[in-house]
This record gives C-alpha cells, sequence and structure tokens, in this order.
C-alpha cells in the first residue's frame, strides 16, 4: 500500500513536470515561460522527491539514507528554484527583454519608476 502512495507521488510529478515543459514550448515570453516552467517543475519535481522518501524510508533500514538524501534535495530545490528564477526574470528585464504585448502590467518598470520619484 505505501508503494502504491509513494509511485502516486511519482506519477504526479512526472505529469507536472511535463506540463512544465509544454507551457516552456507553448507560453509567448520569457516571463510567462519562466512562471510556468518554475512552478511547474519545482512542484513536480518535489512530488517525485516526496514518492521516493516514501517508499524508501519503509523499504528497510538499508534504503532510509536514500530518503534523506531525498529530503535535502527537496528543500535545496524549494529554497533556490524560486530565488533562481526571480534572479533570471529580473536580470531579462534590466536587459531589456520585452514583455508579451497583451501583458497587463510589468511590475518591474512600476516598482523601478516609484523609486525614482521617491
Amino acid at each position: 500500500m505505501i508503494q502504491i502512495i509513494g509511485y502516486a507521488f511519482i506519477f504526479a510529478g512526472l505529469g507536472l513536470n511535463v506540463a512544465g515543459c509544454i507551457g516552456l514550448i507553448r507560453l509567448p515570453d520569457v516571463y510567462c515561460r519562466l512562471s510556468a516552467t518554475v512552478k511547474c517543475v519545482t512542484i513536480g519535481t518535489c512530488s517525485i522527491l516526496i514518492g521516493t522518501i516514501v517508499i524508501k524510508s519503509f523499504s528497510g533500514a538499508q534504503s532510509a539514507g536514500a530518503g534523506i538524501k531525498a529530503f535535502l534535495c527537496l528543500v535545496f530545490l524549494l529554497l533556490t528554484a524560486p530565488v533562481a528564477a526571480h534572479a533570471l526574470s529580473k536580470g531579462a528585464h534590466a536587459f531589456g527583454v520585452k514583455l508579451w504585448e497583451k501583458s497587463r502590467c510589468d511590475q518591474y518598470k512600476e516598482d523601478k519608476d516609484n523609486h525614482e520619484i521617491s
């Protein structure tokens, strides 16, 4: 029963990773692509790691190390992926990469304009 739950997490994670890859291909600009891929792939990969933790933690004492390593990877991924996406999007904006023409707002530009006034 535990292995079924673990495999369910793994397959859900694979589905989210595929959705992130499709978003990378289908979305119109760099900012939308970054948003979709980072969210889907981070949650998908974390789901795969949770499935690994579930399967390995109940397999016996010999494979408990794999569960601990998966947990450490999960924490590292949750801490670094959003920061990296923010840095990439801010760098793209500073470099002058344009938003999609149907975008409603440019929060970076608004923040920059507000800081220049004050």
